[in-house]
């Protein structure tokens, strides 16, 4: 190891294949390129970056049809085509009901012509069948079984239906690609569907997902018809005092520099300011009165591992997983106000919320009180019971989120940012905020030891999470604990000086392994950590943690998690084609990040960091190799091995662009 460059990872030298290190794959990147609003790409920008002016609206509509242009063709803004069946059978007879269209119904009713096209059953292999050796999964305990007096040859009565052993049932019906588990034969070569009541029964209460928004509802919200008495009378307050027309608030000074100014805002707990007879009137219409910050749920949370709310990658499946290695706090990603406003279908399912996770937040992103206070007082009414907190991020670094005012940009915006908490803390009842931060915008500037020792006397915050980095820095530094020692010192002699309640403070960056997470504990006086990247490469993190170990986890172990994985987001976003695709494209985006773990058992030192850069290397068996490959093909071939062969349509582009499968990058 010695000829090796600093940062290497100490990989034994019989495990190395070449001194040649690996590139670092670039977190700020795949971070910066797969932004879900609006599907655009961050970097598309709104105004000339060069020289910083505003475009007029014609520039802009110009710029947009060239990048448009310039894009098209090279799945450069990671667009996932919809994998359908070859026949579209309808919904209502693939469940086994009556469709009322009848015959103008546009898919077909010919359940026989569907199961003659449709590919044949995937066998969905149980944690015995692993192995450590190719072909990696054992072979079906019983051969492939045609059903009886039928041609339909797709389905297998060998397979089983993850969903349907869990769960008793399966809503997918005829179209689930494991149909084999849950249909028997009948005279003609017929099928019928079969269900388990004592599993159904069983799984009603530890299966199920909460907070899933209806149809009517999200119209409700589409057509500015739901009801937000709350926030309408808050807005109506700032607007009397001409506040929400200030858009800029004063910007917090950098440190070492003279402290900010306060804000005129009310604390929490002060009587609220004179109303008119309008506003006097909104009020007596709330149908609930809005708590005191006082009354809020207080969290409870020194000690409890965090994971945190990852864009793309921390989806309900992932958390889930990670609550089975023992996590005790999760948050879904990252979704923008204004799109939760706009009923958005596909924001809107990032609160959804398995009964397994404990203790459920969700993250929500904003420039303005006009559109956060509205959208929390709507997910506080639609969520109540199965939400703990709702959590303002304030440390979103990618320009396209920056530049509309949202994520780190509050950072330097404590007026409108403490305008934003207290609306958004009335509209909620009794669910706490909570506010994740960077350590400030510019790189040398740090403003959060200003900003965090307000966030809960004067504004109400229930929680705080502080970044080790600054919005600049992005991931290209190591984040700096010695900061977050400093913002925690600053917000305990405030409450000491105060007689204040502590408020949980959670810091995080760079935390890979138990060792380190326990030395940051006592060396910050944080009440505990966040974990993101370090989960999404060994989710089994939260293990090690509570353990108080480095687990030599065996690649048997990893590829059983991989199946784990693969079990729930079949339960998640279905068993039918698109279902299983979709799954598919979320395994191997969380294979992206697995991949970089070095097993502990080929380092000389422990333990082992998340930035060191790894020499190409062997794994102690054949399985431990392929799971540590960089190559996106193998990460497609894993995903076969649960979910079936790749539809020739399909295909897959890494957030971290590397080898990309079935796009032009990999036909170069």
């Amino acid at each position: 190891m010695a000829n090796l460059p600093p940062g290497t990872a100490p990989i034994k030298a019989e495990f190395l294949v070449s001194a040649a290190t690996r590139a670092i794959p670039d977190d700020d990147a795949a971070e910066g390129s797969t932004s879900h609003v609006n599907g655009r790409k961050d970097g598309e920008p709104t105004q000339d970056s060069d020289r910083g002016t505003a475009l007029s609206g014609a520039q802009r509509k110009k710029l947009s049809k060239e990048e448009r242009k310039k894009n098209r063709g090279a799945n450069k803004g990671r667009r996932f085509a919809r994998v359908q069946d070859e026949v579209e059978l309808c919904w209502k007879v693939a469940t086994g009901k009556d469709c009322e269209f009848g015959s103008e119904c546009r898919f077909t009713h010919d359940v026989s012509a569907y199961l003659n096209v449709k590919p044949k059953d995937i066998h969905f292999p149980a944690s015995e069948d692993l192995l450590d050796a190719p072909p990696y999964v054992r072979g079906r305990l019983s051969p492939d079984v045609e059903m009886s007096e039928s041609s339909n040859t797709s389905i297998d009565l060998s397979t089983k239906c993850p969903v349907f052993e869990r769960t008793g049932e399966c809503k997918h019906g005829l179209k689930c690609r494991f149909l084999g588990g849950h249909v028997r034969p009948v005279e003609g070569g017929a099928v019928d569907l079969v269900s388990d009541e004592e599993k159904k029964a069983r799984a009603a209460g530890s299966e199920q997902e909460l907070n899933f928004i209806d149809g009517p509802t999200l119209k409700m919200i589409r057509t500015k018809k739901y009801p937000q008495p709350i926030s309408g009378a808050y807005l109506k307050e700032l607007q009397a005092a001409g506040e929400e027309s200030k858009v800029a608030s004063e910007p917090l000074v950098a440190q070492d520099a003279a402290p900010a100014s306060s804000i005129d805002v009310q604390t929490p707990d002060a009587p609220a300011p004179a109303t008119t007879d309008t506003e006097d009137q909104s009020q007596k219409d709330t149908p609930d009165v809005p708590l005191r910050f006082s009354e809020k749920k207080r969290l409870h949370w020194k000690g409890k591992t965090y994971l945190a709310p990852l864009t793309t990658v921390g989806n309900l499946p992932f958390r889930r997983l990670c609550v089975d290695y023992g996590v005790d706090i999760t948050c879904g990603e990252m979704g923008l106000a204004m799109s939760f406003l706009q009923g958005s279908k596909e924001e809107w399912s990032l609160v959804r919320r398995h009964p397994s996770e404990s203790t459920f937040g969700m993250q929500i992103a904003g420039s303005k009180p006009a559109l956060l206070v509205p959208a929390a007082e709507i997910i506080g009414r639609e969520c109540a019971g199965n939400l703990d907190f709702v959590d303002i991020n304030c440390g979103c670094p990618i320009d396209l989120v920056y530049k509309t005012g949202s994520g780190s940009a509050l950072l330097d915006a404590a007026g409108k940012l403490g305008k934003i908490i207290m609306g958004m803390n009335k509209a909620l009842g009794d669910i706490p905020v909570t506010v994740k931060l960077r350590t400030g915008v510019k790189d040398g500037r740090n403003t959060a030891h200003k900003l965090m020792p307000r966030l809960a006397p004067e504004f109400g915050v229930s929680a705080i999470t502080l970044h080790g980095r600054t919005r600049q820095q992005r991931y290209t530094k190591l984040a700096d604990w010695d900061y977050i020692k400093q913002c925690v010192d600053a917000v305990r002699a405030r409450e000491q000086d105060e007689g204040l309640a502590p408020v949980p403070i959670f810091g995080g960056g760079d935390c890979f392994s138990s060792q380190d997470y326990w030395e940051k504990m006592d060396g910050t006086g944080v009440d505990g950590i966040m974990i993101g990247r370090g989960a999404l490469i060994k989710p089994w993190i939260f293990t090690e943690i509570k353990e108080r170990r480095e687990w030599d986890i065996s690649s048997r172990e990893r590829l059983d998690l991989v199946r784990k994985y693969a079990e729930y987001g079949l339960n998640h976003f279905g068993t039918d084609t698109a279902g299983v695709n979709t799954t598919r494209r979320y395994l191997c985006e969380a294979l992206s990040f697995q991949y970089r773990y070095i097993p502990i058992g080929l380092l000389e030192t422990l333990p082992g960091r998340l930035n060191d850069r790894a020499p190409a290397f062997r794994g102690r068996d054949d399985l431990e190799t392929l799971l540590a490959s960089p190559d996106s093909r193998d990460w497609v071939k894993i995903s076969e091995m649960f979910l079936g062969p790749a539809p020739e349509t399909w295909t897959f582009t890494p957030k971290h662009k590397s080898n990309a499968y079935g796009s032009e990058e990999s036909q170069g």
